[in-house]
């Protein structure tokens, strides 16, 4: 693993800033403030509930309500709102004021090993799962714990004609 994580190119994995998601108390109250404060109502508000979520969060079953606001000058802004009972979870990226960082890759297998070499945790030890369903259905994702208990996502995109 050490050698295909030292290739030449491997720490720019990352070609953009995919979104920033924060884990609320509450959706409404959050979109309350968001909304106004940005001028803009969410592009999109869900339930997320599929499978592959509460694998590649860490949470098996778990349902999250969800909101999208577009960024001014590019980005997402991802709020979610897990639906546990509002009990705190250690080391949890479900905890109401966790935020976390997604960035987008070109590869996320490469990416994923790479962030692990470099000390990163992973939530799921065998590497990125694959989003069956949804707006994203067939890109690729890993959630990893860094310093700091903080979140890194990595995001693979859906491959063009696959």
């Amino acid at each position: 693993m050490g050698e295909e994580t030292n290739v030449a190119g491997a720490a720019a994995t990352a070609t953009a800033v995919h979104h920033i998601g924060m884990s609320v108390a509450g959706i409404d109250d959050a979109l309350a403030f968001w909304e106004a404060f940005l001028g803009v109502p969410a592009r999109w508000r869900t339930m997320l509930d599929r499978p592959y979520l509460g694998r590649h969060v860490g949470y098996p079953g778990i349902r999250i309500a969800a909101a999208f606001i577009d960024l001014p000058g590019g980005g997402t802004l991802e709020l979610l709102d897990y639906q546990t009972g509002k009990q705190t979870l250690p080391d949890a990226t479900a905890n109401a004021g966790n935020v976390h960082l997604c960035l987008k890759v070109e590869d996320a297998d490469t990416a994923w090993r790479h962030a692990v070499s470099c000390g990163a945790r992973p939530i799921v030890p065998d590497g990125p799962v694959d989003i069956d369903g949804g707006p994203n259905i067939g890109a690729k994702v890993a959630y990893l714990r860094i310093h700091d208990g903080i979140t890194l996502e990595l995001f693979q995109p859906a491959r063009s004609g696959a």
